[in-house]
């Protein structure tokens, strides 16, 4: 063999060696990622690695309830936007019961009612001491409702973060130092906000599954407060929903013009009409002011207590 080829060989022959020994040390760069189907989007995970909504979805389900981020807005009341046309709509719904209740348990104050027709099976329950009552506010002059029920055979809880000790029980009642809400708390925050917890929260911290009677009076955080059960599935674990509902301005984090807050109100309630709640109670007192959203809009009182009946409860016995 020549010279000449032969040197040219022993340099391919280098270019080689070199090449296998620069790739065998150098760092792997991540695989390419399959691209995502049609309608999927990528996710990225607490950990960098990515996922699809549809195997985010999937994984969610494996562990219980998909947890939706925004609920459904109903179409506007009329095709222009407006405060007057949204308010109409939404105060017709709320002041119109769509089911009738025969056998209503008011309590002394006449606001707050549950129904006690056999049908939505309440009162079996409270016969056989098997109903529960979970009660958010503030106050003990707001637990007239409350003291009735527990002497009838329920178990009730009241939550109330101003109160001094964690847990004390009060003749047939348990209060606890813990109020509802619609999101967890920040940690840099947490030494301020460790009596707020969301409902799933509480739920699982105190080993119940389900509530026959949510009673709560949130003073304008009702409407997050529902909005996150809504979301999370969490409304299908209560057999009656009792809210006073305040209108006098949006309400704590509720954005938007005046026009798309009542939207907004109404969606919240539409989503308890899709998972099978019906309003069987709506008590307005007189002696509330006259205010809608900062102003006087078809004479609406600024709150009203509403009562609603899960008609599938019996699926939960």
């Amino acid at each position: 063999m020549s010279l000449p080829l032969r040197c040219l060989l022993t340099a391919v022959g280098v270019c080689v060696s070199v090449h296998l020994y620069l790739e065998s040390t150098r760092p792997h760069a991540p695989p390419r990622l399959p691209r995502p189907a049609d309608g999927q989007k990528t996710l990225e995970k607490p950990d960098g690695r990515a996922t699809t909504t549809d195997e985010d979805s999937a994984s969610r389900r494996r562990h219980g309830k998909v947890h939706r981020w925004r609920i459904r807005l109903q179409p506007w009341a009329k095709q222009r936007p407006s405060l007057e046309e949204e308010a109409k709509r939404f105060l017709r719904y709320i002041t119109t019961p769509q089911v009738s209740c025969t056998s209503p348990h008011v309590g002394p104050d006449g606001g707050w009612a549950v129904c006690l027709d056999p049908k939505y099976s309440l009162t079996h329950r409270m016969q056989r001491k098997q109903c529960r009552l979970y009660s958010f506010g503030l106050g003990a002059d707001e637990r007239k409702l409350e003291t009735s029920l527990a002497s009838s055979g329920c178990e009730v809880h009241c939550f109330d973060p101003s109160l001094k000790q964690p847990h004390q029980q009060n003749g047939q009642m348990w209060l606890h130092r813990i109020s509802v809400d619609w999101r967890d708390p920040n940690p840099a925050a947490l030494a301020q906000r460790h009596y707020t917890k969301k409902l799933a929260n509480i739920l699982n911290d105190f080993g119940h599954r389900q509530v026959d009677i949510l009673k709560a009076d949130m003073e304008s955080a009702e409407w997050k407060i529902l909005e996150n059960l809504i979301l999370e599935g969490v409304v299908d674990c209560v057999g009656q929903l009792l809210l006073e509902v305040h209108l006098h301005w949006a309400g704590f984090e509720v954005a938007g013009d005046e026009p798309s807050v009542v939207r907004f109100w109404f969606s919240l309630l539409k989503e308890l009409e899709d998972a099978n709640f019906r309003l069987f109670r709506v008590h307005s007192d007189s002696a509330q002011p006259r205010v809608f959203l900062h102003k006087n809009v078809l004479n609406a009182s600024s709150a009203y207590t509403l009562a609603w009946v899960n008609t599938r409860w019996l699926d939960h016995l």
